[in-house]
C-alpha cells in the first residue's frame, strides 16, 4: 500500500504541472522567436531558459543586453524582478519543514509564479505529499519550459525576418487562469480583487516591479485581519 501511495503522489505531481505545461508552451516559444529575432542564437536563448528559468525575466534579459545595457544593471533589474520569489518562498517553506534539508536549495530553483501557484492549491487541499511530488511538479514544468523555449528559437532562426505571430496575451491569460483556480470564497475574492487594484495603482508611483510586492505584502495583511474578524464575529 506504501508503494501504492508512492506512486499515486508522483503521477499527481506530473498531473498537477499539466496546466503550466500547456500554458509555458506557447510562451516560451515566444520567447524563444524574440531572443532570435533580437540577434541571439539558439544556444544563448536555450541557455537563459536553462540556467535562470524565469519568463519575465529572461524577457527583459533578451531587450536589456540586445540594448547594449551594463552587467550591474541587467543583474539589479532582474533582481527587482524576481524579489516577489522571497514571497513565494516563505509561503512554501511552511510545507518543506518534514523534506530532507538537501533537497531545499535544488527545489527552490526550480520555484516560478506559475508552480508556486499550483503547489500551494495542492498543498493546501492535501496533507500527503513527499519532495517526490515537488521533483515531479517542477521538473515536468521546467523540461517544457526549456523545450518550448528551444523550438521558438529553432523556428525563428527558419522563419527569419520580422516575427509576430500574435502571442502576446498568452502571459496575462496563464496568471489569470492560475488565479481562478486559487479563488474560492467571498473572502479570495476580495482580497484578489483588492490586491490587484493596489498593484494597479502602485504601478504609477513605484519603480519596476516594486508595486506587485507592496501590493501582494498588504493584501496578505489584509487576509489575516480579516480572517481574525471573521472568527471573532
Amino acid at each position: 500500500m506504501i508503494v501504492d501511495g508512492d506512486v499515486r503522489k508522483s503521477i499527481n505531481g506530473v498531473k498537477s504541472a499539466l496546466p503550466i505545461v500547456l500554458g509555458y508552451l506557447p510562451i516560451g516559444f515566444a520567447y524563444g522567436l524574440v531572443g532570435v529575432k533580437s540577434g541571439f542564437t539558439i544556444s544563448q536563448v536555450v541557455a537563459l531558459s536553462l540556467f535562470v528559468y524565469a519568463g519575465s525575466a529572461q524577457f527583459i534579459a533578451i531587450s536589456l543586453l540586445s540594448a547594449g545595457t551594463s552587467i550591474v544593471t541587467l543583474v539589479s533589474t532582474i533582481f527587482i524582478v524576481n524579489l516577489r520569489h522571497f514571497l513565494y518562498s516563505t509561503s512554501l517553506s511552511q510545507y518543506m519543514k518534514h523534506i530532507s534539508r538537501k533537497h531545499i536549495p535544488i527545489l527552490s530553483f526550480f520555484i516560478t509564479d506559475e508552480t508556486y501557484a499550483v503547489a500551494i492549491t495542492d498543498l493546501q487541499t492535501n496533507s500527503e505529499y513527499t519532495e517526490g511530488y515537488f521533483y515531479q511538479l517542477f521538473l515536468t514544468s521546467y523540461t517544457a519550459w526549456v523545450f518550448s523555449s528551444f523550438l521558438g528559437a529553432v523556428s525563428g532562426s527558419l522563419i527569419g525576418g520580422s516575427i509576430n505571430i500574435g502571442l502576446d496575451f498568452a502571459l496575462p491569460a496563464m496568471y489569470i487562469a492560475l488565479l481562478l483556480m486559487q479563488i474560492s470564497g467571498y473572502k479570495k475574492v476580495f482580497i484578489s480583487v483588492f490586491s490587484g487594484l493596489l498593484s494597479i495603482t502602485l504601478m504609477f508611483v513605484l519603480p519596476g516591479n516594486t508595486n506587485v510586492i507592496v501590493a501582494a505584502l498588504i493584501g496578505a495583511g489584509m487576509g489575516v485581519l480579516l480572517d481574525k474578524w471573521v472568527r471573532n464575529l
